[in-house]
Order: C-alpha cells, then sequence, then structure tokens
C-alpha cells in the first residue's frame, strides 16, 4: 500500500484579520474571495491592497493563498472578469478556484503561470470529470460533497498522480446540490449562485391549504413547527485516517462567513489532529476528546458525516430549531499592545462581546496552548478603571494576570 503524505490544511478567511488567524493558527492553505466575482458576496471581501498584504503575510509564514472567482458567469461578466484577472496578475496568488469553464479559460489566458482549481460548484462527482479537467490544465478539483470515501477513493485510483482532490472536512452543509441553490434567489430575490444566500433552508416551514389563507399546519407535530432543510454540520475530525487513505490531498474547512474565533478554533483543531496523526496514530485517538472540546468552543450546530459514509438518513437534519449552538463567546483579539498602571500591564482589546472584571476567562494561543485567567482589571481607552465593556467594538485594555502575545484570542464560557 502506497504511503499518504500529509495533506495541506485549507482554512477560509473572509478578511485580512481572519487570514492572518488562519495563518498563525495552523494552516497550510487559505482561501479568500476579492471584491468581484466571489460566492460570498457577504463576507468581507478583500480589497486589492488587502489582498496584497494578506499574501505577502501568508508567504512570509510559508502558507498558500487561493482566492475565488467561482461564479456561474453571463455574458455581461466576462469583460470584468477579464480586467479582474489582469489586476491580479503579479500579484502573487498560488491559485484561482473556479466553476466556469469560459472563467477557465480567461484565466489561462491571462494567468497562465497560476494554478487551477476546480471549485466544488461545478458538481464534480466521477473520475471522467477529474480526468477532463487535468486535460484542460487544471492541478486540483474539488469534489462534490455529495461523494462517499469509497467512492473519493475510487476518483484517485482512476486520475493522474499528479492531479489533486481536495474535499471539505469541516463546516456547513447546503441542502442543494453541491451547492447549486435556486431557494434564496426564487424566495427573495438574492441568489445563491452570485453569493448572495439569504439561507431559507434554515428557515421555519409549515403547510398552508389554498382555500383555508393563514391557517398554518406543521408538517412535522412539534410545537416548534419543522425545518424541512436544515443539515447538521459537517466534522470529520473523527475520520482523519479515513479521509487520509481515500486519496485526499487538501483538507478544506468550510466557512468564509465565519469570525476570528471560528476559524482559529476549527483551524487549530485539524492542524494538531492531522500532525498528531502522523506523530502517533495512537496518540490521535487518545486526544479525541480534546479535539471534540476544543470544536466545541465556537458557534456550531450539531455534526454529521455528510455522505462521507453513504447518503445520510433523518439523523443528519435538525428539525426543532434553526440557531447554532454558542457554548463559549468570542471576546476579542490581543495585537500586543498594553498600558502600563500601578506596575501592572492592561493589555489592548476591541470588545466583540461584553464580559466584566472577576470573569474567568480562557488566553487561546496558536501553539495549541489554552490559559485560565481572571480579569483582574480593566481601564478604558483614556486609562480610567472601569468594571464592564458593554458597548460593541469599545477599545479598553485588560488585566489579565498574564502576558498576552499578539494575535492570542480571548474567548468565555458563560456560567
Amino acid at each position: 500500500m502506497k504511503e499518504r503524505k500529509k495533506p495541506e490544511l485549507l482554512a477560509p478567511a473572509g478578511s485580512l484579520e481572519v487570514l492572518k488567524v488562519a495563518v498563525l493558527y495552523g494552516a497550510d492553505a487559505v482561501y479568500i474571495g476579492g471584491e468581484a466575482f466571489s460566492l460570498r458576496a457577504n463576507a468581507h471581501n478583500f480589497t486589492l491592497e488587502e489582498m496584497k498584504e494578506g499574501i505577502a503575510f501568508a508567504h512570509d509564514h510559508n502558507v498558500k493563498v487561493f482566492v475565488t472567482a467561482n461564479i456561474y458567469a453571463h455574458n455581461e461578466d466576462l469583460e470584468q472578469v477579464e480586467g479582474y484577472f489582469k489586476q491580479l496578475k503579479g500579484m502573487g496568488v498560488d491559485a484561482l478556484l473556479i466553476s466556469d469553464p469560459g472563467v477557465f479559460q480567461i484565466a489561462k489566458e491571462i494567468l497562465p503561470e497560476v494554478e487551477i482549481h476546480i471549485s466544488t460548484q461545478a458538481n464534480n462527482t466521477n473520475y471522467g470529470t477529474f480526468r477532463f479537467w487535468h486535460s484542460q490544465g487544471a492541478s486540483r478539483v474539488v469534489t462534490g460533497r455529495e461523494l462517499s470515501l469509497s467512492e473519493i477513493r475510487k476518483i484517485r485510483d482512476s486520475i493522474p498522480e499528479d492531479m489533486e482532490i481536495e474535499s471539505f472536512v469541516h463546516g456547513a452543509m447546503c441542502i442543494s446540490y453541491s451547492g447549486r441553490c435556486l431557494l434564496s434567489a426564487y424566495m427573495t430575490g438574492r441568489s445563491a449562485n452570485k453569493g448572495d444566500c439569504t439561507h431559507p433552508c434554515r428557515w421555519k416551514y409549515s403547510v398552508v391549504e389554498e382555500n383555508r389563507p393563514g391557517e398554518y399546519m406543521p408538517v412535522k407535530e412539534t410545537e416548534r413547527g419543522t425545518f424541512l432543510f436544515n443539515s447538521k454540520d459537517l466534522c470529520m475530525i473523527e475520520y482523519i485516517p479515513e479521509m487520509i487513505e481515500a486519496g485526499i490531498d487538501s483538507l478544506k474547512i468550510e466557512g468564509r462567513m465565519n469570525s476570528a474565533l471560528y476559524v482559529a478554533s476549527i483551524t487549530r483543531t485539524y492542524r494538531m489532529a492531522i500532525d498528531d496523526y502522523f506523530e502517533d496514530p495512537e496518540k490521535y485517538r487518545e486526544r479525541m476528546d480534546f479535539y471534540r472540546e476544543e470544536i466545541s468552543k465556537c458557534t456550531y450546530r450539531e455534526y454529521t458525516t455528510g455522505f462521507f459514509f453513504g447518503k445520510p438518513d433523518e439523523s443528519a437534519q435538525i428539525y426543532d430549531a434553526s440557531t447554532y449552538v454558542k457554548e463559549w463567546i468570542f471576546l476579542g483579539m490581543f495585537n500586543g499592545e498594553y498600558l502600563e498602571k500601578d506596575g501592572r500591564h492592561y493589555y489592548r482589546l476591541t470588545q466583540k462581546n461584553k464580559f466584566s472584571v472577576g470573569d474567568t476567562v480562557e488566553v487561546m494561543k496558536p501553539s495549541g496552548e489554552n490559559l485560565s485567567a481572571v480579569v483582574a482589571g480593566m481601564l478604558d481607552e483614556d486609562g480610567a478603571p472601569i468594571e464592564s465593556c458593554p458597548h460593541p467594538k469599545q477599545v479598553f485594555y485588560v488585566d489579565l494576570g498574564i502576558d498576552p502575545d499578539s494575535y492570542d484570542i480571548l474567548r468565555f464560557h458563560p456560567a
């Protein structure tokens, strides 16, 4: 049996700040969107200047940057796509993520030096599709989310050795075929395939009979109504060996709309799990409870293994609510700045959520270490003592009795 190489860990970044977090918390590569032609129009997409800074930062840490351009283009889009790709030339982009053959052709002409990866949006579910894209010059294809690990194994055995396979390992699951959904466009006029999804699959639904307007009948008998399309989130932290054995080259975390805490928590946990497995499979198995606990320290839905072990049954859906589980709260991220007062160090934060003097909090470090601390004091932006930070985006200083480093994240588990 051929020995498998360590897979790439690919993390999302919806902003420059989150890109830096993904890089420092263990990603081998990050994927980002520019201000055009990305399927996450509501993410905090990158300006060209932010993209340049992000690419330089990532490359300084030996991390690759992939840029998404995975819309399905209409005629009027093609000229703008050409102009956009010309702007990316010479910027150091490591790969483009593309779905549309017309966009693919433009990328080949304008950016021949940049690798092209084929997005899951292109419905990549068989080895013939992989072979086709390889013959066109693509270096990687992202599998459709409807594939099992045995199907991916068959693809790996049936395609050229230098063709890479990328698969999602963690994140939200879409009800529609590899994310090609028209529900949002039909119901709200906002198209998922233009990056403007309103997530109607998470809404609560009832049946209305035509001759009885206003009389709502729940589809499933429960006091909370029913949620028809509300999938659990994908989580494969327990099955890293199986994904590696299937021949997957890149393990992709979903979520360019997510916070720095989410990206840090998930990226760091998968980084540790992958490294532990390659160091010693027994160590990986022994630390499973720790991985599960760490993944739960950010916002999530309940978890499923998706299609990897066969078609999901009814247990892969959530029927009684559309809300997330939020056991831990993101309080802020340190940038290294501090004030010294009465011999104590107060470190600068921009408030993400309220907390108070006396709270027990946790400092999350890129190394994998978590430090428990009690909030010993707070100062406002002018250095005056305060008891809490109640205002969103409030700048203040906090004394934890320890000296946090830049990009350490502060989080809190309410009693």
